[in-house]
């Protein structure tokens, strides 16, 4: 795992395409781009000013796992290209070390695919005021952390930098890409989430809710895209520690998110900076997240 903290890659060999809340892309050629994942991170859709070290080689590595394990269910944006087919610069590539990743150019569908196995978070919120998860009736009575009767797949708008993600309908999912797309990325999406937080569980984590983005390629193919089952993706609870009625420590950002609120911010830009202990704490909870998964 790199030690280097990269807050924002500069490649002087590849155009810039767009800088992201966590991701820098650039352009190869006409059908390729690489992915830089850096060590930024964002909270209620605000980027932090203090960088996470490590925390992009974590997501990278964590992602690639999921890409190879998922593959026989869905298609995936990775290529075999060498890095060092693309960038030849050493000094470049050292910004890269464990955190780049050459794919495939799709067409990013404009909806986030998210999935909720459990009830917390904003689902929680919701449910506690009026028995439903953004719209969908759940039976009465669950508790905070409860495992759901099924998977709910909640889409989402995908909101730019310093904007805030919406949750939409089903119903308004399938207005925006077409209600046989629309199904097919809802099933996909459920599918990827049963095989993994089935594996994930194997190992000592439970993976509460997750957020998946898709493409489609050139032949029209659903493509999973961006990253997959990370920390910041996802919501991981240690299985041995999990208890019903409360929300349960995590391995993912959900402990930064809990240090802005009790700040009062209003969660608009600037985001307040960060404690070295807070910065630490969550560095080693990334690392430990992807130790306990994959070694």
């Amino acid at each position: 795992m790199t030690n280097n903290v990269l807050y924002e890659s500069n490649l002087k060999s590849l155009k810039l395409r767009h800088r992201g809340k966590v991701r820098d892309i650039y352009d190869i050629d006409d059908r390729h781009m690489l992915i830089v994942t850096s060590d930024r991170l964002s909270a209620f859709d605000v980027v932090l000013p203090d960088p996470i070290p490590g925390k992009g080689a974590v997501l990278t590595a964590m992602s690639n796992f999921w890409f190879a394990r998922t593959r026989s269910i869905v298609p995936n944006q990775l290529t075999d290209i060498a890095l060092d087919k693309v960038v030849t610069d050493p000094a470049e590539r050292r910004q890269l070390d464990g955190r780049a990743v050459v794919v495939r150019k799709l067409k990013a569908l404009p909806i986030e695919a998210i999935v909720r196995g459990y009830l917390v978070g904003s689902g929680w919120k919701e449910y506690q005021k009026t028995g439903t998860v953004c719209g969908i009736k759940l039976p009465a009575g669950l508790r905070e952390a409860d495992k759901l009767p099924q998977p709910l797949f909640t889409p989402s708008t995908k909101a730019a930098v310093g904007m805030h993600d919406e949750n939409i309908s089903f119903e308004k999912a399938q207005e925006l890409i077409g209600k046989e797309l629309a199904d097919k990325v809802r099933d996909t999406a459920i599918a990827v989430y049963n095989e993994c937080a089935a594996f994930a569980l194997t190992h000592g984590i439970i993976i509460a809710d997750t957020k998946f983005e898709f493409g489609l390629d050139e032949n029209g193919k659903l493509t999973l895209i961006d990253e997959v089952l990370t920390p910041d993706s996802s919501r991981f609870w240690p299985a041995d520690s999990y208890k019903p009625g409360a929300n349960p420590p995590s391995f993912d950002k959900q402990f930064v998110r809990d240090y802005l609120e009790s700040l009062g911010w209003n969660k608009k830009p600037p985001a307040p900076k960060l404690p070295l202990e807070v910065v630490t704490k969550t560095a080693q909870k990334y690392h430990e997240a992807l130790t306990r998964l994959i070694g």
